[in-house]
């Protein structure tokens, strides 16, 4: 998902990527992660996602206003690689799977589900059988690492106001306790 690379940590991702789930702001840019076998699947949370998509692949002319950091300005994938995940998905995830509201109060920011989450569900409708691994946050040590690489931390995610982790540990820890996924996450 995102940014996370494979190269380097084979042991705790495996070798082989199939579907790479990314929105602008986390897509990889660096052709040393590029997987000429990778189905490159854009997260479209906003509609200057699908241009930012258009104009990467047509003009090169990317306008990098409204986007919550700076996207990328190149692709490492090509074009036949890369696909749209269609919004039911994302829409499942939130009020389906995590029971987020349609609406939110004007005051309170809307939550969106993680990527992480997100995959899940698009797995729900296309594999016989999800295997997860990493799905875990450490809640009681903000200076836990948030992945299995960089140097992100849980107080990162503390601060994120876009997710709500409390509901999607909830949604893991039921689905794995009724046995919808196999969880390869060491406890």
């Amino acid at each position: 998902m995102n940014n996370g690379p494979v190269v380097g940590h084979e042991e705790e991702v495996g070798r082989r990527t199939t579907f790479r789930l990314f929105y602008p702001e986390s897509v990889f840019s660096d052709p040393s992660h590029n997987d000429p076998n990778t189905t490159a699947v854009l997260v479209a949370f906003k509609p200057l996602d699908l241009k930012w998509l258009f104009e990467l692949l047509t003009s090169g002319n990317i306008d990098t206003n409204g986007f919550w950091k700076k996207p990328a300005l190149n692709l490492i994938y090509k074009p036949h690689q890369i696909r749209i995940l269609d919004p039911y998905i994302t829409r499942t995830a939130a009020h389906d799977l995590l029971r987020f509201p349609k609406a939110f109060p004007r005051r309170q920011k809307p939550k969106h589900p993680t990527t992480g989450i997100i995959a899940i569900a698009l797995a729900f409708h296309i594999c016989h059988e999800v295997h997860l691994a990493g799905f875990r946050y450490n809640f009681l040590d903000i200076d836990s690492p948030l992945h299995y690489y960089g140097n992100a931390t849980m107080a990162l995610m503390s601060k994120n106001a876009y997710h709500n982790v409390t509901a999607e540990q909830l949604f893991l820890k039921d689905i794995i306790e009724k046995r919808l996924v196999i969880n390869l996450t060491q406890d």
